[in-house]
């Protein structure tokens, strides 16, 4: 057992050790030691938690954390690199569903019903709150993880007056948080319960209104609101600590969102309330022209002959697992004094920052690993541009067809560049479900194939 002043100074540190996590993360050169000040800093809390005072059933607490270890480490183990997206919505639901029990473990506990006053009404108000986001929390990352997953259609379900049944629900929350507060005893149970159920449709029906292109900003608010469903158990557990860590984990998921609203010209409340503003009207514009196809050996001449390359990742690249033949192909060119660049869409893959972890993971330098923002200005004057396994971060309708479904999203504008060449199984279209007209440019070749197999055979070609 540890004294009170002895938890409050481990709590300080952990907390401290958070906010460098954080800070490391924020770049790919510290990320390690982010990631380690994190598993340091939750050591630290677990152990200052479970041998605090008032604490009993050590034991016990630490066989289910062991337990609770295994599973999670075999579980990350076998999971790919492609559905960590849906590990992290998933991981997200868990959060969502512990404040829930904790909200309703909480309102049960003897030493609730010994508060008085204003202190009990207070307590009353942090459970309800608590709970209210858990649902939407629990809920909404599992739908996150079946449209990942494609379990569930990515297509958003969109029906007349979404967004009034939703402020009504949300009415009847706050209606049933009244009863919820001035009941007694234990009276406040079945409001607790309905409003739980009603949170938990909420939770549903905002993250089904959205399409699968936006995804990645769901992932990002989902983990903000996981975080402040984590300080909302904190306060009713009387954790200082998790309502730190909660507050930092629910603040920094908001500050990413805002950005890569910003990256894709969605509006930030919109995602809040399910949905992205009006869809858009009109018809479609037609695409005209004829895909251009190439081979293995076409591409390696074009690469040979070239000064500067940029490579624009996509999904295709981390199902096909082709970065370390990419990076195989770079190491050639790069000997060969030419430029080569890799061009990074802020939502390219399915979760924010996917891309540059399959790159880091294949050690490619982290200096020629560009944003879109700096690479759109190289284009120009770019020979050649390797998109793989990528299609609506690369697609010219969201500049120039006010009707498609991804219009006002900044993209790569890979069309620029003397020569493009797209790496795909198929002419399918990508996650939203729209056809990119970059395929039928007349500056495009579509090389069809895995993509791991088509740069092994790339490569074959230039050294050769």
């Amino acid at each position: 057992m540890i004294s009170a002043p002895i938890q409050l100074a481990s709590y300080l540190f952990a907390s401290i050790l958070f906010i460098l996590s954080l800070g490391g993360l924020s770049s790919q050169e510290s990320a390690k030691r982010g990631v380690l000040f994190g598993i340091i800093g939750m050591i630290i809390a677990i152990v200052s938690t479970v041998l605090g005072p008032g604490v009993e059933g050590q034991v016990y607490i630490i066989i289910a954390i062991a337990i609770a270890s295994v599973i999670g480490i075999s579980v990350a183990r076998k999971v790919e690199m492609t559905s960590m997206p849906q590990l992290v919505a998933i991981l997200h639901s868990f959060v969502g569903l512990a404040a829930v029990l904790v909200g309703f473990g909480s309102y049960l506990d003897p030493k609730t019903a010994a508060l008085t006053g204003s202190a009990h009404a207070i307590h009353l108000v942090e459970i309800f709150i608590g709970v209210f986001i858990g649902a939407i929390t629990f809920t909404g990352s599992i739908i996150a993880w079946g449209k990942l997953d494609g379990k569930i259609r990515s297509k958003p379900l969109l029906y007349p007056g979404r967004h009034m049944v939703n402020i009504l629900l949300v009415i009847a929350c706050i209606i049933l948080g009244y009863f919820f507060v001035v009941a007694t005893g234990t009276g406040g149970m079945m409001p607790l319960i309905v409003m739980t159920l009603i949170a938990s449709f909420i939770g549903v029906m905002l993250v089904m209104a959205i399409g699968g292109a936006d995804m990645p900003v769901v992932v990002s608010m989902l983990n903000s609101y996981s975080g402040w469903a984590a300080a909302a158990a904190g306060f009713m557990l009387g954790n200082d600590l998790l309502i730190v860590t909660g507050a930092l984990v629910g603040s920094s998921g908001a500050i990413l969102s805002i950005i890569m609203c910003e990256a894709m010209n969605r509006s930030f409340f919109s995602v809040i309330f399910g949905g992205f503003g009006n869809a858009p009207t009109g018809t479609a514009k037609a695409i005209t022209g004829e895909a251009t196809a190439i081979l293995h050996d076409g591409v390696a001449d074009l690469l040979e002959e070239a000064k500067s390359v940029v490579i624009v990742p996509g999904y295709g690249m981390a199902v096909a697992k082709a970065q370390f033949p990419v990076y195989e192909m770079v190491n050639v060119l790069r000997k060969a004094g030419k430029k080569v660049h890799f061009g990074i869409h802020p939502v390219a893959g399915r979760l924010p920052g996917h891309m540059n972890v399959l790159l880091a993971e294949a050690n490619v330098p982290y200096d020629i690993v560009l944003e879109m923002e700096e690479i759109n200005d190289d284009l120009p004057e770019t020979d050649v541009v390797l998109v793989i396994g990528a299609n609506d971060i690369v697609n010219p309708g969201a500049e120039d067809d006010p009707a498609s479904p991804i219009y006002g999203m900044p993209v790569i504008q890979v069309w620029n560049a003397k020569n493009v060449i797209v790496m795909k199984r198929s002419m399918a279209t990508g996650y939203a479900g729209v056809q990119n007209p970059l395929f039928f440019r007349d500056n495009t070749f579509m090389l069809y194939g895995d993509a791991k197999a088509s740069v092994d055979k790339i490569n074959g070609e230039l050294k050769g």
